[in-house]
């Protein structure tokens, strides 16, 4: 299996995509969370430019973050940058709508976005509305500003539901989820892409590109000798993924009344220690500033251990390699993991195992 990394868009970026490339990892990821991330396009332009060979990916985008005119040209103009090393994550925005209490779009908005920066980025023309205004717009650039040559990949954010795998069927794009450790859950998300797929005529000019990988994201810790695999270092390095979950849950109470009891109380607590409710209008502004970062030493207790194996990758290094070679089986083509305690060991720990 092919090996990655997804970082928070920070000043020092660069300086990881360059370590991730010396370590011959495949695929460097930048979020793309406004108002708790930077820029991921500012970003991953300076990582394109100390770059040679690696990936670069955005993970993910939005139609309700961004028009596809200027999506497709801040993705076009990194593909100037590094040309064919660009990946196009694109998704409903779950998460990075939430955290502006908002809710996501639709899997329909989705899909005609996908459809419009699939065309612009290979330089052709697409039908740009807004509202009852329709115009077919595309690259008026001359030169070197943009590059529509070289393929850009696109992946579409999944999780259990078969709607935007289904999409992704559609638009011969990939997957990508993040915390999807179930075997299950991936061959199953494998059908619905195959099925939508198999039922959308093929036109061999539609589509940017051709390949449609799938990527998971998740976090790895590798045991030592006799360590506790729910202590400290362990809680640090996954509390990220788990704490993510139950922000979901505190701002989603359908979601979190799905959860075992425990589970829901750690979940009342987090409500509690941010100081909001789960029906407050503002909950959004406590639940979610350190998003996705190291965790707080104070916040350990809610990385209950239930949630840290299903969402991340923690064992001996047996252990490790058994769950990674059931996620091949079930059609994971590459592991991408967010390190945030010591990222360059963490990103070195990873390449010694997969590559």
């Amino acid at each position: 299996m092919r090996a990655g990394v997804v970082v928070a868009a920070q000043p020092g970026v660069a300086d990881l995509a360059v370590r991730a490339e010396e370590l011959g990892l495949h695929s460097f990821w930048v979020y793309d969370t406004p108002m708790v991330h930077g820029d991921p396009f500012v970003a991953l332009s300076l990582c394109a430019k100390a770059t040679r060979r690696i990936r670069l990916g955005i993970g993910v985008t939005s139609p309700a973050l961004r028009s596809a005119p200027a999506a497709a040209c801040g993705f076009a103009s990194l593909n100037a940058l590094a040309p064919g090393r660009i990946i196009c994550g694109v998704g409903t925005g779950n998460t990075s709508r939430r955290t502006l209490g908002m809710p996501p779009t639709t899997a329909a908005a989705l899909e005609d976005f996908i459809a419009a920066l699939q065309d612009l980025c290979a330089g052709r023309s697409t039908q740009y509305r807004e509202g009852d205004r329709g115009r077919d717009i595309r690259f008026l650039h001359t030169g070197a500003h943009v590059n529509t040559t070289d393929p850009i990949e696109f992946v579409v954010a999944a999780l259990h539901g078969p709607k935007a795998a289904a999409v992704a069927g559609r638009r011969g794009a990939g997957l990508i989820s993040i915390g999807l450790l179930d075997p299950t859950a991936w061959h199953a998300l494998h059908d619905a892409r195959r099925q939508a797929a198999h039922g959308t005529p093929r036109d061999p000019d539609s589509h940017t590109a051709s390949r449609a990988d799938s990527y998971l994201v998740t976090s790895l810790h590798m045991l030592g000798e006799n360590e506790d695999p729910h202590g400290d270092a362990a809680r640090d390095a996954t509390g990220h993924l788990v704490l993510s979950l139950l922000d979901f849950a505190a701002d989603t109470p359908a979601f979190a009344e799905q959860l075992g009891p425990d589970e829901r109380e750690a979940v009342r607590r987090l409500l509690d220690r941010r100081g909001t409710t789960a029906t407050a209008p503002d909950r959004y502004t406590k639940i979610y500033p350190g998003y996705l970062g190291r965790i707080a030493p104070q916040d350990r207790d809610l990385v209950l251990p239930p949630l840290m194996n299903a969402l991340a990758l923690v064992g001996t290094r047996d252990d490790l390699l058994t769950r990674i070679t059931a996620l091949e089986q079930a059609g994971i083509d590459e592991l991408l993991i967010q390190p945030v305690v010591d990222p360059p060991t963490e990103m070195a720990q990873l390449a010694k195992l997969l590559t």
